[in-house]
């Protein structure tokens, strides 16, 4: 398994967590939607593919070894929220609380999984 690979990948889904709430701080205090084909849908492919990708090469390093205090299950609920987030950020009518909460809970096992990796890294 290559661990720089998910290395990058963390830290690049890490960014899209930081963008997404950004976003979504810019959507709120407008107070409109943003176009869905020219902003929504693009956004939250690219966020999609990258999760799941990561969810599959994190879990199959899991396998390989053990990581602490992670679970798969936390990964793909990570890989589910971070799409979700991806999406949500975009409409104002979002519940904040809901959103800063999902944000937060992908950040966590974001820097959980950055954190084993680098320290296996080494």
């Amino acid at each position: 398994m290559d661990k720089s690979f998910i290395l990058e990948q963390t830290k690049k889904l890490i960014e899209y967590n930081h963008r997404a709430d950004e976003i979504f701080e810019q959507v709120k205090a407008e107070g409109k939607e943003r176009d869905f084909y020219s902003e929504v849908k693009p956004f939250a492919d690219d966020v999609h593919l990258l999760a799941r990708e990561w969810a599959e090469a994190v879990k199959s390093w899991m396998k390989v070894e053990s990581l602490s205090y992670l679970y798969p299950l936390q990964v793909d609920q990570a890989a589910d929220n971070i799409s979700n987030v991806a999406i949500q950020a975009f409409y104002p009518k979002t519940s904040l609380s809901r959103f800063k909460s999902h944000v937060q809970s992908v950040e966590f096992t974001l820097q959980n999984i950055l954190r084993e990796a680098e320290r296996k890294l080494k």
